[in-house]
């Protein structure tokens, strides 16, 4: 499947949460995108070896998108999302970072 970037595609602010466990490594990122009017958001990133459709998230009532993924602590990720087949950032990233492949910007988080 083939994705198309969208450089101005603007989104309302979005959200990451991030829940470190005592008992593992471990932290649990929540991404929120509110895309009321997108039919699908997908996350993608070095976590998934940018394999979008392993991740989707999942649409709720209120019309924003939800999904959680567990990811070890101490490293950074590159990440970006996947809106109706457009790629764009994440405004709340915490870093961003140069992609020559993409020849763009990455969002960046630090777990």
């Amino acid at each position: 499947m083939y994705y198309r970037f969208i450089p101005n595609l603007k989104l309302k602010i979005m959200a990451i949460t991030k829940q470190y466990l005592k008992s593992k490594p471990i932290c649990k990122v929540t991404f929120t995108v509110p895309a009321g009017e997108a039919n699908e958001v997908k996350v993608a990133g070095s976590f998934n070896e940018w394999k979008a459709e392993t991740t989707p998230l999942k649409k709720l009532k209120n019309g924003s998108f939800k999904g959680t993924v567990n990811l070890d602590k101490d490293q950074s990720y590159e990440f970006r999302y996947v809106v109706d087949g457009n790629w764009t950032n994440d405004e709340q990233a915490d870093s961003y970072q140069w992609n020559e492949f993409a020849a763009t910007e990455n969002g960046v988080i630090h777990v």
